[in-house]
């Protein structure tokens, strides 16, 4: 087998581009973490802001209807005739104030809360809808760092393989198609590039819609990703979901605000009251002109209150089955979600135990065989490549795995992360 020498500095320079590639997360201080991006993203986005504004609107009708309504006035005046001719005026006013039976304006104030406390869970929903999606563009954010880095040193080793077949094709030593082949690949590297800084910007944006700043403004890189996330057990996963999910307590809380209406139709009825106290000057015996009066509206029309008390009993059962049946949905996704993540610590496991290794040893072996005259340079290159195709696909591999534990958080009902916390940076470059 023919050898062709080279000089050493360039196997040292590209030895050490490989080398390098684990160190693409370099050791810059003030990297942007995870913990710290849902952080300002939940401090910042707008839709947090109106769905607070919506459950304060909620919460404010609860002292509206434990209120009274408001005390009524009324005042009118006549002549008076005193033996057939006509005088001074006589005046006539009351004052009147409807109280409620007792137990309604509790009723409706508890109604209201629950009602509230409803609106409530759609900030926690929300809240955990904007943490798993901060989460998820943060693994992207991450991942296209990585390749951008990959897609550098590729783009090294590519040209000088392009340089060394040009140098063998000028001597009879290798074919125009090997020089066109390496030319062509070269070209789609290229291109590849302008697609990855394409994800970048799309990824910036998305990033600042989240954090409510203009889509182009700069954001630190990001930190390394946790490597070693341990999958929690399904069935305690399920428990927590059941109780943090805040879908569930939305329903939870509209159950108890109907079953709250029902009591209040019940209540229907029974009269309310109205106190009056009044002043009629017509009256010529001026003992009678204080009056004090008590009145009662008289429900006899029972078949709306027997309506508004079947609509009552409606609404619950409706609410109590939504809840069953949003339970058993919650379990579903959960399963389903929990099979996928487990697919990807597969998938990462296999990559960080099997493949990368035997990529490395690979390498190891395609070097030694260089240099004992057992395989030329462009072999050493093409398996450098290899190499580093495959830390590309392990830096896949663990950006699908953190994608899936935000999804699974969010499935459970928590912001927190499964993994440990990292480092905290500046958000802005």
């Amino acid at each position: 087998m023919k050898t062709y020498y080279y000089p050493t500095k360039l196997l040292l320079l590209l030895l050490t581009m490989v080398q390098a590639s684990p160190l693409m997360a370099t050791d810059k201080k003030d990297r942007l973490s995870v913990t710290q991006l849902v952080s300002a993203v939940l401090d910042a986005n707008p839709r947090l802001d109106i769905a607070q504004a919506t459950w304060q609107a909620s919460v404010a009708k609860v002292k509206q209807q434990s209120a009274l309504d408001d005390p009524q006035f009324q005042y009118s005046f006549a002549p008076l005739t005193i033996d057939g001719e006509k005088s001074e005026f006589g005046q006539h006013f009351e004052v009147s104030q409807k109280l409620p039976f007792p137990g309604k304006l509790h009723l409706q104030a508890k109604t209201a809360a629950f009602q509230a406390e409803s609106k409530q869970q759609d900030i926690a929903r929300l809240q955990l809808l904007l943490a798993s999606s901060a989460k998820s563009l943060f693994a992207d954010w991450y991942f296209i760092h990585q390749a951008i880095a990959i897609d550098k040193l590729k783009q090294g080793l590519l040209k000088e393989f392009r340089d060394i077949t040009v140098t063998q094709y000028e001597t009879g030593q290798a074919s125009k198609q090997q020089v066109l082949h390496a030319d062509m690949e070269l070209a789609l590297l290229k291109h590849q590039s302008i697609v990855l800084q394409r994800k970048k910007k799309t990824l910036l944006a998305q990033l600042n819609t989240l954090l409510n700043r203009p889509v182009d403004s700069q954001l630190a890189e990001p930190q390394q990703l946790v490597e070693t996330i341990k999958l929690p057990n399904l069935d305690q996963l399920q428990i927590k979901a059941i109780r943090f999910r805040p879908e569930l307590k939305a329903v939870i809380a509209n159950i108890n605000a109907n079953k709250t209406e029902r009591d209040l139709a019940e209540l229907a009825y029974y009269p309310d009251l109205k106190l009056s106290a009044g002043y009629n000057s017509l009256w010529d015996n001026e003992d009678k002109r204080f009056n004090i009066g008590v009145g009662i509206n008289i429900p006899l029309d029972q078949s709306k209150r027997r309506a508004a008390e079947q609509q009552a009993k409606a609404n619950s059962q409706q609410a109590n089955w939504q809840k069953i049946d949003l339970q058993a949905k919650i379990k579903q996704e959960l399963a389903i979600t929990y099979a996928y993540t487990e697919e990807s610590l597969h998938v990462l496991r296999l990559y960080k135990q099997q493949l990368l290794p035997l990529a490395n040893e690979n390498l190891s072996a395609t070097k030694a065989d260089y240099r004992n005259g057992k395989a030329n340079f462009l072999s050493v290159i093409n398996s450098k490549n290899k190499r580093l195709q495959t830390q590309l696909e392990t830096e896949q591999a663990l950006t699908d795995v953190h994608r899936r534990f935000a999804e699974l958080e969010r499935t459970v009902g928590s912001i927190e992360s499964f993994s440990t916390v990292e480092k905290t940076g500046d958000i802005a470059q």
